[in-house]
């Protein structure tokens, strides 16, 4: 258990920042290996962010012993894991059972997003909508520009991208493969999720099961923490439900964080090995207060714009960005490291790199420091 100080308020314990982040990387799967299979991995890890296809790969790379990426492709082919927008309205990687409960977790969030669009939607009877979408989509899965196309058709005067977005708002749309396989390729193809996995979804959940689920997998965390994860609001009311069966700190700021009385919550100075994680890997935005993981002067520099790096971690934190070039893995880290890290931060390359590319032969190299 964490070493762990009274809060200023003096009732509950204070949480350092690196008391969060051994927390937090154990229960993400990034102090060890874990021993679990990629079900039930996606399965805890409450699914994968998943804009591009790769990056659930290296995701689970990063965090489980034994990992291959046909296994995780052969589950997407026997559709017991998915690709679909649930969480922040972007794209996850979710197992067959968390499809069909967390995507009616999040419609009210969906449907709200489509207040967005409303001047492209004037005129257009949304239930009517959802209704030929899924007609449409159920008789053959349909691209983004099909489904526009076909839609415009019914309200010419729309605007096509909101029509397209209202049909993916209003519908639970999963992309078929083979999009999102290990080693193939495929346009973007929609249909819905229970035509594809054959079974209809679960009614919307109260968020109080999800809640315990989440602080299973990101805590110890705060309402609004789950609620930057989510992309939900209004989660105090299942947070207040729940108290009673968790247990609080307060971080060094003086916020309140939940979590469950058994958790995992390593000391401060648990060893944490280096880690190779993929663009928008959900351990760097599953929290409002991200400093657990991101030091502040290194805030915003795993992207930018609308482009996102692979990141490295080191000591369990934000420390550099790599890339794949043709024949090399290249890694450019914020700040000169030791000559005893460098040699982690290179075991840990050559480690991924066997598990990802076993037919391939790369160099590891260091650029400048990224400045």
């Amino acid at each position: 258990m964490t070493n762990t100080k009274r809060s200023v308020t003096g009732t509950e314990p204070l949480l350092g920042t690196r008391a969060l982040n051994r927390a937090t990387l154990e229960r993400q799967l990034l102090l060890r290996p874990a021993l679990l299979s990629v079900a039930a991995a996606v399965e805890h890890l409450l699914g994968l962010q998943a804009q591009n296809v790769k990056p659930p790969y290296y995701a689970l790379a990063a965090r489980l012993d034994g990992f291959t990426p046909e296994a995780l492709s052969r589950l997407m082919a026997e559709r017991e894991a998915v690709r679909i927008v649930t969480m922040r309205s972007t794209i996850h990687t979710h197992t067959a059972d968390d499809c069909l409960i967390l995507r009616p977790l999040v419609q009210p969030a969906r449907d709200r997003e489509l207040v967005t669009f409303r001047k492209g939607l004037a005129g257009v009877d949304l239930d009517r909508l959802a209704v030929l979408a899924r007609d449409l989509v159920e008789t053959e899965p349909r691209t983004m520009r099909q489904l526009r196309e076909a839609l415009l058709r019914e309200w010419p005067d729309a605007d096509p991208q909101a029509l397209a977005v209202a049909a993916r708002c209003r519908l639970p749309l999963v992309q078929v493969t083979p999009r999102g396989l290990w080693g193939r390729s495929g346009q973007v193809s929609l249909t819905t999720a229970e035509h594809w996995l054959g079974r209809s979804a679960e009614p919307a959940p109260t968020p109080d099961a999800v809640v315990l689920r989440y602080l299973g997998a990101f805590g110890p965390a705060s309402v609004r923490d789950m609620q930057a994860w989510a992309g939900m609001t209004r989660l105090r009311e299942a947070f207040e439900r729940l108290r009673p069966q968790l247990v609080t700190f307060r971080d060094e700021s003086g916020v309140e964080l939940f979590d469950l009385p058994d958790a995992p919550r390593p000391g401060p100075d648990t060893p944490a090995p280096p880690r190779f994680l993929p663009e928008f890997d959900n351990l760097l935005l599953s929290h409002a207060d991200r400093t657990r993981v991101v030091p502040p002067e290194h805030r915003g520099r795993s992207w930018k714009g609308n482009l996102a790096y692979c990141t490295l971690l080191v000591d369990g934190f934000l420390a550099g960005l790599w890339r794949l070039e043709e024949d090399a893995l290249v890694i450019e880290p914020f700040e000169r490291l030791t000559r005893a890290r460098q040699d982690e931060v290179t075991a840990e390359g050559e480690r991924m790199l066997r598990v990802m590319h076993p037919e391939s032969a790369y160099d590891i190299r260091f650029g400048a420091v990224r400045t």
